[in-house]
């Protein structure tokens, strides 16, 4: 029997780039996102129990790029099923407005919309 699911996550794997917010350097890719935290993949394991200050930067189609800050806490870390590759888990501690508007127009695009019935 069909029942309906909710998603909560989306996979975003190497599509949005995520900066070091104190130096602005490369630490990794988005590689799913909720309302609470992210799940960042890097080529470094990152450490467990320590605070980021995160950068997304959100690349548009016209004007300048949307720049978010967050503030996250690192809950896990463990290699990837891909060689040199971490998974690390985060919850947020401070995200601004755009963040849920991130999150809300990312599950928008990556979800299946059932199409309308023909009469």
């Amino acid at each position: 029997m069909y029942k309906k699911r909710r998603i909560e996550r989306h996979q975003l794997p190497y599509f949005l780039r995520v900066f070091n917010g104190m130096n602005d350097r490369p630490i990794g890719f988005l590689g799913n996102v909720s309302a609470d935290g992210l799940m960042l993949i890097s080529h470094l394991p990152l450490m467990v129990g320590a605070d980021f200050n995160l950068h997304l930067k959100i690349p548009a189609d016209e004007g300048p790029q949307l720049d978010i800050e967050l503030k996250a806490s690192c809950l896990w870390c463990h290699e990837d099923v891909t060689p040199q590759h971490f998974d690390a888990g985060f919850s947020l501690k401070w995200a601004p407005p755009e963040y849920g508007q991130l999150v809300s127009a990312l599950q928008q695009y990556f979800s299946f919309h059932p199409l309308p019935e023909s009469a």
